[in-house]
């Protein structure tokens, strides 16, 4: 999760879900609130995208995040136990043992965020999903052999 500032609406959020193996975002909710139901609206649009509502196919894949409140709270909780997740979780403090995600959040400030004054959250909201829309079939990663994560996929599936 990451923030940022509209002038109509103050600080807003960013939760998303990225696939470790092709660093996919496959599920990210942008909102004025930042709580469970957010996060959880995040991750079941990733788990959907990936295992349709085959809920079988997930089972026993762990799903990393830090200690925060929304990703211990007994709703998201509820959503891992319902798909067969298993939560682990990063010691405290110590952001680089979640460095992909993290990694992600700082490209997205840089990339995007960063360089708007947004107005409106609307205005946020859209440009903000374009980049992300960007990220996964345009942008080209070195670890994936200068693919971007949607080619990637495509090549391994092929």
């Amino acid at each position: 999760m990451t923030h940022f500032f509209c002038s109509d609406s103050g600080w807003c959020h960013v939760v998303a879900v990225i696939d470790c193996w092709n660093r996919e975002i496959v599920g990210y909710r942008i909102s004025r609130r930042q709580n469970a139901k957010v996060a959880e609206g995040a991750l079941e649009d990733a788990l959907i995208r990936r295992f349709g509502h085959n809920k079988a196919a997930s089972q026993g894949l762990a799903l990393r995040s830090d200690n925060g409140l929304v990703f211990t709270s007994k709703r998201y909780l509820k959503l891992l136990r319902a798909w067969g997740l298993r939560p682990e979780y990063i010691t405290p403090y110590t952001p680089q043992q979640n460095g992909m995600i993290e990694r992600f959040m700082r490209t997205l400030k840089e990339e995007c965020i960063w360089l708007n004054l947004f107005s409106s959250f609307d205005e946020a909201k859209a440009i903000i999903e374009g980049w992300i829309r960007e990220y996964n079939t345009e942008r080209p990663h070195q670890e994936l052999g200068y693919m971007s994560p949607v080619e990637y996929r495509h090549k391994l599936a092929a």
